[in-house]
């Protein structure tokens, strides 16, 4: 993951209680419906595709708020993020962007981002949208609002299953009864499998399950072991406990056996994501955004939720990717802002046009339970399993320092997964380098 080298945005860190307790106006006024002209800096990251539809959505809420001008500024993930920081840093961010969900807790407890809590409860029925929860911090202070949702499952390859005579994953599934699968669908140049005594785990043409990342990979895994990264405060590890031990067990183990990639194994592609659209793995833990890769590879899959731990608990991650308002954002600006966002979520239409580019869950539960996105001829053709999922999804223990204790995390656990190094080290080691970078930050 990208470290943040700006000290200099550090430093605001500092101020952070001042901004924090500022809030937002109950008051604030309907920008664009009366007064002066406002001039409204936009900001999002994006692909060819979407960057024109977020163009033509722009045009539109302009037509509807003719005293609001809004000027964009969009690139693509990296360079987006990166000129961002540095904006930031230097007090001439745009008044309002697109957070990748990851890191709206760190713009909020950064003092980047405006409380909106107030807009939110004014304006917003909760239970209408997916995702708005996850924008809350510990106090219920809301800090973004959903442009729209990514949510994990688990993706299949039909024709695998079907050569392997196995029946397809259901929602019955345990990751013990996924591993057993994962056997049968593990080959190795020859065509033998892995249950096979004579089966080659140096030369493997397609891996039973392709596993990689913090939310296509173990993060699942742990909770729904019943563990974890970091306590419900996000400011303590929780890292070296016997949940995790037996999670981390259950993944090297089959990474050890060959029948899920491990890290060395995914340097031979050219992506982390690409095994399964290339037909290389039979199975996956997938984001809603893997279905338009596999659509492209044009391969036969569906997906269903994820598996269940050993006490029957499921975890789906889940990535809001939200829009948050400046904290500098001048009054007239930020109320102009929040009419965008307004616009954004509550109109039918932006929602339905948004949906048609297929990237992400509606954020509307009533466009995403609709036709519009579950019934559009494409696969996969259980969408409803990312819909289900809500019931069972969470945060990835994002904050402040993500970045940073995800970097010093991966170093541990990716050693323990080639076999480097027991689990339980690795653990350990984790866990005390992850608190480091935690009180670096929260016991200043």
């Amino acid at each position: 993951m990208r470290k943040h080298p700006l000290i200099s945005w550090l430093v605001t860190a500092c101020l952070g209680t001042v901004l924090l307790v500022s809030g937002c106006s109950s008051g604030s006024q309907e920008a664009g419906k009366s007064g002066d002209k406002v001039q409204l800096k936009l900001g999002f990251y994006s692909s060819g595709t979407s960057d024109a539809k977020m163009q033509e959505i722009v045009k539109k809420f302009m037509l509807k708020h003719p005293n609001i001008e809004i000027t964009t500024e969009s690139a693509s993930y990296g360079k987006f993020f990166q000129k961002l920081d540095t904006e930031i840093a230097a007090g001439n961010a745009p008044d309002v962007w697109l957070s990748d969900g990851v890191y709206v807790a760190k713009f909020a407890e950064r003092g980047a981002s405006k409380d909106i809590t107030d807009w939110v409860t004014r304006d917003l029925k909760p239970e209408d949208y997916y995702g708005l929860e996850f924008n809350k911090d510990a106090k219920g202070r809301y800090w973004g609002v959903p442009q729209g949702i990514q949510i994990a499952a688990l993706f299949y390859n039909k024709d695998m299953f079907d050569k392997a005579g196995q029946p397809y994953p259901n929602e019955n599934w345990t990751w013990d009864d996924l591993k057993k699968a994962a056997e049968v669908l593990t080959l190795d140049g020859s065509g033998k499998n892995a249950k096979d005594p004579a089966f080659n785990g140096k030369a493997v043409n397609q891996f039973g399950l392709t596993f990689f990342s913090i939310t296509e990979g173990w993060m699942t895994v742990l909770k729904s072991y019943g563990g974890g990264v970091l306590d419900e405060t996000m400011q303590k590890s929780i890292i070296n406990s016997p949940q995790n031990k037996e999670a981390m067990g259950w993944i090297v183990d089959g990474m050890k056996r060959n029948i899920f990639t491990d890290p060395a194994d995914l340097k031979s592609f050219k992506n982390n994501t690409l095994p399964f659209p290339s037909g290389q793995a039979a199975m996956r833990i997938g984001i809603y955004a893997r279905v338009l890769a596999a659509n492209e590879a044009g391969i036969n899959y569906d997906v269903t939720v994820l598996p269940k731990g050993p006490d029957g608990k499921r975890f789906s991650p889940i990535i809001a990717n939200s829009w948050v308002i400046n904290s500098k954002a001048s009054d007239a600006k930020a109320g102009a802002a929040w009419e965008w966002i307004k616009y954004w979520v509550t109109e039918d239409e932006v929602q339905k046009e948004w949906a048609g580019l297929g990237e992400a869950v509606p954020v509307k539960k009533s466009v995403a339970n609709s036709p519009l996105f579950l019934q559009t001829g494409k696969n996969p053709q259980n969408k409803q399993a990312f819909l289900d999922s809500f019931a069972f999804a969470g945060r990835i223990d994002d904050n402040a320092v993500w970045e940073e204790w995800l970097s010093k995390f991966n170093d541990h656990v990716n050693r323990a997964f080639l076999g480097e190094i027991p689990v339980d080290e690795a653990l350990s080691k984790a866990d005390q380098d992850v608190q480091k970078v935690l009180d670096a930050f929260y016991q200043k």
